[in-house]
């Protein structure tokens, strides 16, 4: 298994902008944790984006998570990529 790291970058006045479409992206966010491929997540502190860390064998994990969320779908999220993640101490 493999870390990968899900950045997003997002529009401005983001949090009062995600409100109608929150419970959708936990709802989703939630369904990858249980199927432990979602670690963790969050937004920025200002928050101008966000980062999430899957574990997977490939990337697609959380490729597969950002094609299926809300908020990029709804154009909250104006970039998103991924990079693997070398995790040296757990």
């Amino acid at each position: 298994m493999n870390y990968y790291l899900l950045f997003y970058d997002t529009v401005d006045n983001y949090v009062e902008k995600r409100q109608p479409y929150r419970d959708q992206h936990l709802r989703l966010a939630n369904e990858f944790r249980e199927r432990g491929e979602l670690v963790m997540a969050g937004a920025y502190d200002p928050a101008d984006g966000a980062a999430l860390v899957f574990k997977g064998n490939s990337e697609d994990v959380a490729e597969n998570f950002a094609r299926k969320d809300p908020y990029v779908m709804k154009g909250l999220v104006t970039k998103w990529w991924v990079r693997k993640w070398s995790v040296v101490v757990v």
